[in-house]
């Protein structure tokens, strides 16, 4: 652990950043929040409007079942996250590269919003934990960011899912392999404490793929300075700033039944047998706000795949100058990525294909493309393979490599998976032949149109 920082009593005027309600304020004043005041359940119905209403933010403030507000497509688009840090979108890759290399130490405080009320004797029905979809196996916190620590590894901060089955215990997935998987097979039990309703920052930090032993905290800080305060029972810090705070042990030779539940792919994923959580204190805001994240839709899949982004422009630009990754929702934001290279080599584009598999190690299919092609328009990708790609070159075959578990189709058990790579990009000699568009004039169409429809003014802008 590297907190170095004296405790404080207070938060000075310059020492606050924005919250998550900072932003909802944000978001009214610019017009870009839609309020629902009719009584709304948490059982379907707030999932359902918020499906139909995305990539719109909703606040619903009054829900059947809970005192409590629920809020949520916050985050959808990247330029939703990157309006929040007050970054281009451009900028997202690098900011998030460069918070990773620089991380910071949080400030610690004695006081925080997240403490203002505790529950010792808590009872998760209060709560607007949603059940989303009519397949699920129970009422899900999906938004949730899970810290734990191991003596030896420090603090750790992921993202699992967990399905309520009792007034005080949940089930979590814990995929294998992952920082906490190891965590709660050294230790069999672990304190942890579950933080719904962050901001951003700590969002895309336990989003992340980071080495063992790396403090996910400290790049949120990076990213934006952060506040933590320790939590009430465990032995953990979490950001002040939260809205609600489940502490409590998870057990490893404690098992419940977990799903099913949809997950990134959009398919529903299996039942299995998964530790329990047993909630042993809640805090939250006095008037917190739940956040809430639908599964398998733009919001998950911004925070899942976005911090896979800079890590694969990472790894290709250490043997191609890498211009810029898209790991796309039409990919599951996970099992696909695109990337934008600067060719000078033949083989380049074989290159930045084995190195973005080492950025991504679920990743599916890898595109290659020259920089002339927008990555983030699926037409120019596709005809980006239709004109310069041939199957008996440009293609890389990995069969049988470990995959995601996401991936429905992976071979059952082992989830091993033929992962393919495709280079798109167009040779250096182009031997007579024309890989080029050929480009229209571009004329001032205010001399020519009188009224230009909307469609047609985003197109020229």
């Amino acid at each position: 652990m590297r907190y170095n920082f004296v405790y404080t009593i207070a938060l000075t005027e310059s020492d606050k950043t924005m919250s998550l309600r900072d932003y909802i304020k944000r978001l009214e004043n610019q017009d870009r929040l839609t309020r629902v005041t009719t009584p709304i359940s948490k059982t379907y119905e707030i999932a359902g409007v918020l499906k139909q209403l995305e990539p719109r933010p909703v606040l619903f403030e009054n829900v059947k079942e809970s005192k409590f507000r629920v809020i949520g497509n916050l985050f959808c688009t990247k330029a939703a996250f990157a309006d929040y840090l007050g970054i281009e979108v451009s900028e997202i890759i690098p900011t998030l590269a460069q918070a990773i290399d620089n991380r910071s130490s949080c400030q610690i405080v004695e006081t925080a919003p997240c403490q203002e009320v505790v529950h010792s004797h808590p009872d998760l029905d209060a709560l607007p934990i949603l059940k989303h979809c009519k397949t699920d196996g129970g009422n899900y916190i999906s938004s949730g960011v899970v810290f734990a620590k191991h003596p030896e590894y420090g603090q750790n901060a992921d993202f699992h899912r967990c399905m309520q089955f009792s007034k005080t215990k949940m089930a979590v997935r814990v995929v294998g392999s992952r920082h906490f998987d190891r965590f709660l097979r050294d230790r069999q039990e672990l304190d942890v404490a579950v933080c719904v309703g962050n901001a951003p920052n700590v969002l895309a930090a336990a989003a992340l793929s980071v080495d063992l032993g790396v403090d996910e905290l400290e790049i949120a800080n990076a990213l934006q300075p952060l506040q933590v305060v320790k939590a009430k029972t465990v032995d953990l810090l979490i950001p002040a700033q939260a809205e609600f705070v489940l502490e409590g042990t998870v057990y490893l030779d404690r098992k419940h039944a977990e799903g099913p539940f949809v997950d990134l792919t959009e398919t529903r994923d299996i039942i299995r047998q998964e530790p329990v959580f047993e909630v042993k204190t809640i805090t939250h805001r006095r008037d917190a706000i739940w956040q809430a994240l639908l599964p398998g839709v733009l919001e998950h899949k911004l925070l899942m795949g976005m911090p896979r982004e800079p890590t694969i422009f990472k790894k290709v630009n250490q043997v191609v100058k890498c211009l810029d990754v898209n790991v796309n929702p039409g990919g599951c934001s996970w099992l696909h990525a695109i990337v934008k290279i600067d060719k000078q080599a033949v083989n380049d584009g074989q290159k930045a294909i084995r190195a973005a598999f080492e950025g991504h190690r679920s990743c599916k299919h890898v595109f290659i493309v020259d920089k002339d092609i927008d990555i983030y328009n699926p037409q120019e990708v596709e005809w980006a393979m239709a004109t310069r790609f041939q199957g008996d070159s440009g293609m890389v075959v990995k069969d049988k490599e470990p995959g995601s578990s996401l991936d429905p189709s992976a071979e059952p058990g082992t989830k091993l998976t033929t992962k393919i790579g495709f280079d798109l990009t167009k040779p250096l000699d182009s031997k007579g032949e024309a890989f080029n568009k050929a480009p229209f004039p571009e004329v001032d169409l205010s001399r020519f149109v009188k009224k230009i429809p909307k469609k047609q003014l985003s197109q020229v802008a």
